[in-house]
């Protein structure tokens, strides 16, 4: 039984997200799985290594499945190339080992969050960005974002309402500025629902000044969602790469890479 590895990158805009949802088509998943069913004459089941909500972009979703039909790589690539829409782009693919999975295999995340913090006009960027005028202090969203680095429980950043753990680690924290755009790059071992849109709003209601640096690490307690900033829109939210164990890599089939890299 053939296992696959697939790297895409897509426009979420007009996505209700990547899960398949019964009352839709217009998700990312079920829009992959569709076209991998015309290829195989079967149904597919797709692994997503996240579910990115409505409207979350993503330039290095990683997908995996197993089929019991065995189609080259190469094929299946120009395949999913020549029939997935125009928002929807399929980078590489490759076999994988046989326990490899697309979420359960992954060790790291990471996505950036984009703001545009003028009035120009950003009208080519307008589906990327969230557009929130204003001055923001780099040194002070520094200072909150070295406190939020670490392992800590997120609960209070996230809009989880469950029993289970709210447990994660932030490796990385990264606060840049690209002429008019602010970006925020955070990397962990896995994110919960809604965190970086809530750990990006809390850092910019600090960065105009309206909360001190250090009530970010009041935040990683488990306390209330009520603590923490507000929630920026999905638009602004990218998935920008997600990494495996090195052996998970060494150990793939296939000798020759497909496609390019991320």
């Amino acid at each position: 039984m053939p296992s696959y590895k697939l790297t895409l990158q897509y426009d979420g805009s007009r996505y209700r997200g990547w899960q398949r949802l019964p009352d839709t088509e217009m998700t990312v998943q079920g829009k992959l799985e569709a076209i991998l069913g015309r290829c195989f004459g079967s149904p597919v089941e797709v692994q997503g290594s996240g579910r990115t909500d409505a409207g979350v972009h993503a330039l290095g979703q990683v997908a995996s499945f197993h089929t019991d039909r065995d189609l080259p790589p190469g094929e299946l690539l120009a395949a999913l190339r020549r029939w997935l829409p125009e928002d929807i782009g399929a980078v590489s693919l490759d076999y994988a080992p046989p326990r490899f999975h697309a979420r359960l295999s992954a060790v790291e995340k990471r996505y950036r969050y984009r703001v545009w913090t003028t009035q120009a006009p950003c009208v080519f960027e307008r589906r990327f960005v969230y557009v929130l005028p204003g001055e923001y202090s780099i040194p002070a969203m520094e200072r909150a974002a070295e406190l939020l680095e670490g392992t800590h429980d997120f609960r209070a950043c996230s809009a989880v309402k469950t029993k289970k753990s709210t447990v994660r680690t932030l490796s990385r924290v990264e606060i840049s500025r690209e002429g008019d755009e602010l970006r925020f790059d955070f990397t962990g071992d896995g994110f919960l629902h809604h965190m970086v849109r809530i750990l990006t709003g809390t850092l910019l209601e600090i960065g105009r000044g309206d909360r001190p640096p250090e009530s970010a690490g009041e935040l990683l307690t488990g306390g209330p969602r009520a603590a923490a900033g507000f929630t920026v829109p999905a638009k602004g939210l990218c998935l920008m790469e997600v990494r495996y164990p090195e052996p998970e890599e060494k150990e793939s089939r296939g000798k020759t890479r497909i496609g390019m890299k991320v």
